[in-house]
């Protein structure tokens, strides 16, 4: 595989939301630890807007339809949840504008974008335990890929990257978010937007090996 067609893309997308529905209990209680309980609900409730929308998507290009799936998110997600995953499919969704297919290289410069657009929205960076450590993780597995790995292949070494990245996280400090409140206690948990990303990138290379 050595591009990414718009049936794929839209794979994953169902792909993520079917691992949002299906672990809405268990992120919600990851969230309960430290937080307030409510991101696997809020989670799975934008998710679920997005397949019940799905047939009125724009799907003319993967950037129109990505820019859909980031309106319903960010209509549909509650709490700080919703801001942060809406600003991941809408800049990918910009970068991705009349593309029908995409190269490794197009995938690494959107998930850039991405990461940038939610650094500048909520103020995290790296290293303060939130789902961008495990989105860079596979930025830089994806990277290390080129030229060499197709597509499939380089998925599956970035998926194992963003998994690993729940328990490498796991002891350090939380510094943004409710668990950034609860200082030094906050080591020894899992951040459950690490979680969810780990998850769902393996769910997404299951999905698109068979």
């Amino acid at each position: 595989m050595e591009l990414l067609t718009q049936n794929q893309v839209e794979t994953i997308v169902k792909t993520m939301a079917d691992t949002a529905i299906k672990n809405e209990t268990y992120f919600s209680e990851l969230d309960a630890v430290m937080g307030d309980a409510d991101f696997g609900v809020s989670l799975a409730g934008g998710f679920k807007a997005v397949l019940k929308e799905w047939p009125g998507f724009d799907m003319s290009s993967i950037g129109s339809f990505l820019l859909n799936v980031s309106s319903v998110i960010t209509r549909n997600t509650g709490g700080c949840s919703g801001p942060v995953w809406g600003t991941l499919f809408m800049r990918c969704g910009m970068a991705f504008r009349g593309k029908t297919e995409l190269s490794l290289e197009d995938i690494c410069a959107a998930l850039k974008s991405a990461m940038d657009g939610i650094s500048q929205r909520g103020g995290a960076v790296f290293g303060d335990k939130t789902l961008l450590d495990a989105l860079n993780a596979i930025v830089i597995s994806l990277e290390g890929s080129l030229p060499g790995d197709n597509l499939l292949e380089a998925f599956k070494k970035a998926s194992d990257a963003a998994f690993e990245m729940r328990e490498t996280t796991k002891d350090w400090v939380a510094k943004r978010g409710r668990q950034s409140f609860t200082g030094d206690r906050s080591i020894g948990t899992y951040d459950p937007g690490i979680v969810a990303v780990g998850d769902m990138t393996r769910a997404i290379y299951a999905a698109l090996s068979e």
